[in-house]
């Protein structure tokens, strides 16, 4: 197994290539500004539909509220989705363009929306003449020519003021509108592009471009569902965690379309009384899969914290029980450590597998429905499982099932390196024994602190020192930011600390001194490199055990940052190797 892993690691280069790319970045980036209107258009689907599983019916101008809400946010989410992740790959692109030279976002975001609607919208007049469009493709069925009008329309913009085909105006115009008219020829160019297109295609195709790309991939999306597909994509994503790399930050932007796509027609079957039957949803890899986070570590968490014999496993698991039972299982990944761990390289892959072809034999042959509401990736697993799919008496056995099944396949793993640990906690202590030294490790002492430590003349408002701690998903960066503040406000300390998943950092990065980086980071270091240098920010990049330590010690983090800015790199160099 120790060969399988160093063969795996050698990849490890171009997987993080692949998850630095642009364009799955732009994707990935576009959605998580989205999140806001898929989870609230969620609730007012859960307000408006789980009443009826009890029996109760809203009346009916109560339920048409409810819907109308939820139809004008997720029902234009694709136009949202191209406007979004044109601004996201158009950020990207200025990092290569002069700053005297740059893209205006918002110009290319509202040709985005008008090009969408070119190539998505059919419109149509009712008798009397008025013009109307259908909206069938403006929500998630649309997503998948959203990408492509996101892709397409930065890149024209980027042609056009790498070439410099703008509009040029006299020195004495003001700045303002000198840039109003440097925008005409790239909108033109990218608006008249898709209006040609769409033209051309529909006397082709007799269609409309969102819908012939679903027509297209439909014998796709039905693969994808199925037992090899899921294990793919499942697979896949623990697969690219397991050697260091966000697995989601790959896979999710391949299957986002699909996941909102497939719960949206989950709801409009349960709601017409049917069986939905999708699988693949954001609910399944949530609450099913990575039941815990990537690799189903719930219940290794809880092994570790309850059955473990190795102190230094005891205690990384109860430290990481409270954030893993809520997703974020970074603290076990890295504390235990998971990834990169030849013994768990098998229930680490297995065990999502497993998990969700569990799911789909439920859906299949017990009469439980697929994923029919999106809720926040941070709902306890087998709570959002159970809310998830409508309060299923089937859901119940299987959240219970899932667990069993998972203590099954771990067990066996979790023993192993169990009794490895207690050898060697056992060879440390008759080795410390032997030197007449206590054996007991102090990585708890606290680094003291206080405001005369903090170089706030190095910081841009000489008043206080701002710090933007990234991660993927923003959980294990909130738990840092939290802790800074904390004691910030218990020490009387100038500082302010803020947490950001990465693709929501760009609007506070700015105003920060200093940016540090989750381990999971690492794919994206160079990008960030380039964004923090434009903003004049400080970049700090951390290992595994050293993020874990130094969200657990406030003191600490603090330290190794002000010696990072003050451009000390001891404590960088003693962190890495831990």
């Amino acid at each position: 197994m120790n060969t399988i892993v160093k063969q795996i690691e050698k990849a490890q280069p171009f997987f993080k290539k692949l998850s630095a790319n642009i364009y799955l970045q732009a994707v990935r980036d576009g959605f998580i500004s989205l999140m806001p209107i898929i989870i609230f258009s969620s609730l007012f689907i859960l307000v408006a539909d789980v009443p009826n599983i009890w029996g109760f019916y809203w009346p009916t101008n109560v339920s048409d509220g409810l819907m109308k809400i939820y139809n004008f946010s997720m029902g234009v989410l694709s136009l949202m989705a191209a406007a979004n992740v044109a601004r996201a790959l158009t950020k990207n692109l200025n990092l290569r363009l002069p700053k005297i030279n740059q893209i205006p976002t918002a110009a290319v975001m509202f040709s985005a929306q008008i090009s969408f609607l070119l190539v998505a919208v059919d419109p149509f007049t009712n008798k009397a003449g008025a013009l109307f469009f259908t909206e069938g493709y403006m929500g998630t069925k649309g997503l998948l020519a959203a990408f492509l009008v996101g892709f397409i329309v930065p890149n024209i913009y980027y042609f056009s003021f790498k070439n410099h085909l703008t509009l040029k105006m006299p020195d004495a115009v003001p700045q303002n509108i000198s840039s109003a008219f440097a925008n005409i020829i790239p909108f033109a160019l990218a608006t008249s592009f898709f209006g040609l297109f769409d033209i051309f295609f529909r006397m082709a195709t007799g269609t409309n471009l969102a819908a012939w790309i679903i027509q297209v991939l439909a014998p796709l999306f039905t693969a994808a569902d199925g037992y090899v597909g899921l294990a793919i994509v499942y697979g896949a994503m623990a697969f690219f965690w397991f050697i260091g790399i966000q697995g989601p930050s790959i896979v999710e932007p391949a299957v986002t379309a699909i996941y909102l796509t497939n719960v949206e027609t989950n709801m409009k079957i349960v709601q017409a009384g049917g069986h939905a039957t999708h699988i693949l949803a954001q609910g399944t890899q949530y609450f099913v899969a990575t039941l815990g986070g990537t690799g189903a570590t719930l219940v290794i968490t809880y092994m570790f914290a309850l059955w473990a014999k190795s102190k230094e496993l005891k205690a990384i698991g109860r430290a990481a029980a409270i954030p893993v039972s809520f997703g974020v299982n970074e603290p076990i990944l890295f504390g235990a450590p998971l990834i990169l761990n030849p013994i768990f390289f098998i229930p680490f892959i297995g065990a999502p597998i497993l998990n969700v072809w569990l799911f789909k034999i439920f859906v299949d042959y017990f009469g439980m429905n697929g994923f029919v509401f999106n809720l926040p990736w941070t709902t306890p697993g087998p709570i959002g499982l159970i809310m998830g799919v409508r309060f299923s008496i089937q859901a119940v056995i299987l959240a219970v099932a899932l667990i069993v099944m998972d203590v099954i396949v771990y067990y066996p793993f979790f023993k192993a390196y169990d009794t490895q640990k207690v050898q060697e906690e056992a060879k440390k202590a008759a080795e410390a024994e032997a030197n007449g030294e206590s054996g007991v490790e102090t990585t708890d002492a606290v680094v003291a602190t206080d405001a005369g430590d903090i170089p706030l003349g190095l910081t841009k408002d000489k008043k206080n020192l701002n710090i933007l701690v990234i991660c993927a998903g923003g959980g294990t960066s909130g738990i840092l930011a939290n802790a800074l503040n904390k004691m910030a406000k218990e020490k009387d300390l100038p500082i302010e600390a803020a947490a950001a998943a990465y693709g929501a950092h760009g609007d506070l990065l700015p105003d920060m001194d200093v940016t540090v980086l989750a381990p999971q980071m690492d794919a994206m270091k160079d990008s960030l490199k380039k964004e923090a240098d434009a903003s004049n920010v400080k970049m700090i990049t951390t290992s595994g055990k050293q993020y874990i330590d130094l969200t657990r010690h406030a003191d600490k983090a603090l330290s190794f940052i002000i010696d990072k800015l003050k451009g000390n790199d001891a404590n960088q160099a003693e962190g890495d190797k831990k």
